[in-house]
């Protein structure tokens, strides 16, 4: 990557590129907040105006009408506000602390979802809910990190399939390859890989449509529009749960049990698909971050690999010999070469490949130095690359290298 050059000792201010990319991304991050907040601010500041206005005149004349002192009315309305946040309702609702909203409760909580309508009280309750989401929270994360390792499996699977169906229409490949295609899935799966572009369309589309089909059981039974029920699918299925529309919180519906089931069922499922789909986007995050550093970076980097000789890095040990096309887990990429910002093939590196020459990931380190001390060759080579996803649960980890965005093998 030529952008690499932000990395290079061309002064004692420079930064490497993982912290050029770290501050970076968070200067973008100020900026979308910034953005996001003038946004919203103008779309939603008259309304609040015009509501607070309404609510004074409503106040005011209630006041009057059963001559009531403001004062003596402001302090019946915090009254219940109380009773609003123990629960309470002014219309007939579910009891929030039975085993069935407690179960509701127990589920937003580990999902991070966190509606807000419903929240302990008591002091044993906060206590409790403490360790409760300490480890409720930590066990969810991995298990959506598992979904989206399967459900990556799953997409390339099903895509080299459909690859390999239409090269045996055109009769690209040879009978004898054709028999030994499919042995076994590490194999399978160690060759052609699909773009994270088409993954993005198909996570886009799964949750689109259980979007869709929650929306139209939410409509007919909650009473909502179609739009907020899209709006409260997105708002629940990417764990933002602001809490101001919160399904199967009445107190009878028809079909109880199916409604519930059903919803449990949507909103896990969506849950687990948006998930996956802000993992595949901050790929695509990442390749323009890359991008951008190339780009700022790219003049810099051409003066210092012009006046200083290029330094190897990722050494894991010393006597280790490092294959220019091995592939790092955790960040997207080949490790970098002698070959002064060229493929091994000696063709430059493409915009595609933006991110491909990223530092050796924590992981691979720690799975090496255990090697190392216990006298154990570091693997290498294809059988590394089979092997990569056993050293790490996170989403990068299990991302990379199954993709052919993320991937040294293209």
């Amino acid at each position: 990557m030529a952008g690499r050059g932000c990395g290079c000792s061309c002064g004692p201010g420079h930064l490497n590129e993982d912290n050029a990319r770290f501050l970076l991304l968070a200067a973008l991050i100020v900026l979308y907040l910034l953005g996001g907040a003038a946004v919203f601010s103008a779309l939603e500041r008259a309304h609040e105006r015009q509501a607070k206005q309404r609510w004074e005149e409503r106040l005011a004349n209630f006041s009057r009408r059963h001559n009531l002192s403001r004062e003596e009315l402001r302090g019946f309305l915090r009254h219940y506000e109380e009773a609003t946040e123990a629960g309470i309702r002014v219309d007939d609702t579910r009891p929030r602390w039975d085993f069935t909203g407690a179960f509701y409760f127990v589920g937003t909580v580990v999902s991070t979802i966190g509606f807000g309508m419903t929240t302990p009280a008591t002091v044993g309750g906060k206590i409790f809910l403490i360790f409760y989401g300490l480890v409720g929270c930590a066990s969810t994360i991995l298990f959506f990190n598992l979904f989206l390792e399967r459900l990556i499996t799953v997409i390339a699977y099903i895509m080299k399939s459909c690859h390999q169906r239409q090269l045996r229409r055109r009769r690209a490949l040879p009978q004898d390859s054709l028999k030994n295609l499919g042995r076994s899935e590490a194999d399978g799966l160690a060759g052609w890989k699909p773009s994270v572009y088409y993954v993005m369309l198909i996570l886009c589309l799964a949750s689109l449509l259980i979007s869709c089909c929650a929306s139209a059981m939410y409509t007919s039974i909650e009473g909502w529009s179609y739009f907020d029920s899209l709006y409260f699918c997105f708002v629940a299925f990417s764990t933002i749960g602001f809490g101001d529309l919160v399904s199967s919180q009445n107190a009878q519906y028809e079909s109880q049990a199916v409604y519930r089931f059903a919803n449990f069922v949507f909103i896990l499922m969506g849950v687990c698909c948006i998930y996956s789909l802000f993992n595949v986007i901050s790929i695509l995050i990442k390749q323009s971050v890359n991008w951008i550093l190339r780009k700022v970076g790219g003049s810099c980097c051409q003066r210092c690999q012009r006046g200083l000789p290029r330094s190897r890095r990722n050494v894991i040990m010393p006597g280790t010999v490092q294959n220019p096309c091995s592939v790092s887990m955790e960040t997207d990429g080949v490790m970098e070469s002698d070959t002064d910002g060229r493929s091994p093939s000696g063709e430059g590196i493409s915009g595609k490949d933006c991110p491909a020459a990223n530092k050796a990931s924590l992981p691979i380190l720690q799975k090496q130095l255990p090697e190392a001390a216990n006298g154990c060759p570091h693997q290498s080579g294809s059988l590394q690359r089979d092997n990569e996803f056993s050293g790490g649960v996170g989403a990068f980890a299990i991302m990379n290298n199954r993709l052919a965005e993320t991937s040294g093998d293209r």
